[in-house]
């Protein structure tokens, strides 16, 4: 059996998650009318420190484009960074929930867009009918290259966001890695959102993420949005108890910790061939066609990235006997 460091989405389910869905198996009014369901907004508002909405769903993908959908109209625009997830990895999934809306891309280093960034892909767009309009920007905490905003850097994109009259969502498939390296609060990491995917597939659940909206409106927007693109699911109190499973006692946080702390560890053995800097449970590490195969050839599974590098992602339970044998094999390089 290979050594999996091919991402955390392969990770197996934490088993508080599976205690609280056997929890969860008994008769409660259908869809999100439930006693779980009924919680969320309240658990979030504890976590974040202010009044939110919170909906459940089952993927990642789902809680992006339904959040912004509530937020761009089919003629609109989002602004996100040239290799944010929603522009290389959904399928066109943001246009198919918009009903038609433009991905505007702007770059940044590590995948991370500043308020220069914004304003360059806004200056690029003429004021008329012939051009899309943006209405929201779109940002990754942590980014696709693992890279984490600071609360600083967070408040300044809000900013520029608010200054433009732009709604901001974040996708935060891995919101949690980036809290636990910031050490800072979760609204700090998303300061200034209308909506967060709170991701918790990649933390340890087994099929739920939860779509927080801090703009209540848009969250009943959403909610008809999830119906008619087929997610209200009948026996929501499922997703719900994996959700709730997270929030207790900081599961959420203590997983994320524990996969940092996994990436940390191969980063000082691959410090020499980091692409960039680890701040969350992704490496990147600059490599040769021969040394991955050498690599998988040991029983390590991983994704190439690009010519000349591998994509290394830790997990809530990666095993430290693979993380030493990883190490070890990639001094050997």
């Amino acid at each position: 059996m290979a050594m999996q460091f091919l991402s955390d989405n392969a990770a197996a389910v934490h088993p508080a998650v599976w205690d609280a869905l056997r929890s969860a198996d008994a008769a409660q009014p259908p869809y999100d009318n439930d006693d779980l369901s009924l919680e969320l907004d309240s658990a979030f508002g504890a976590l974040f420190e202010r009044s939110c909405a919170v909906l459940w769903v089952a993927t990642g993908t789902a809680a992006n484009c339904l959040a912004l959908a509530t937020m761009v109209p089919p003629h609109g625009g989002v602004i996100c960074h040239r290799e944010a997830h929603i522009e290389t990895d959904e399928c066109g999934a943001p246009g198919f929930y918009t009903h038609g809306a433009k991905l505007i891309l702007a770059e940044g280093e590590g995948a991370k867009l500043t308020p220069a960034s914004i304003d360059a892909a806004i200056a690029a767009i003429r004021k008329d009918v012939h051009q899309v309009q943006p209405h929201a920007v779109s940002v990754t905490q942590a980014s696709e290259y693992g890279r984490a905003y600071q609360p600083a850097e967070m408040a300044k994109i809000a900013a520029s966001a608010a200054q433009h009259g732009l709604k901001l969502h974040v996708d935060g498939a891995r919101f949690a890695n980036a809290v636990a390296f910031l050490g800072c609060t979760p609204w700090e990491a998303c300061h200034g959102a209308s909506a967060l995917s709170f991701g918790c597939v990649k933390n340890g659940a087994m099929s739920a993420e939860a779509l927080v909206f801090f703009d209540l409106e848009l969250a009943d927007l959403a909610r008809l949005r999830r119906k008619r693109a087929g997610h209200l699911q009948s026996k929501g109190r499922f997703l719900a108890a994996q959700i709730l499973a997270m929030l207790d006692n900081d599961l959420w946080l203590t997983n994320a910790r524990a996969a940092n702390a996994a990436a940390q560890e191969l980063a000082v053995v691959a410090s020499g061939r980091l692409i960039h800097p680890v701040q969350a449970n992704e490496l990147f590490l600059a490599t040769s066609a021969p040394e991955r195969e050498r690599l998988r050839a040991q029983g390590f599974s991983f994704y190439d990235w690009g010519e000349g590098a591998a994509r290394l992602i830790t997990s809530w339970n990666t095993d430290p006997a693979h993380s030493a044998a990883l190490a070890q094999a990639i001094r050997a390089l």
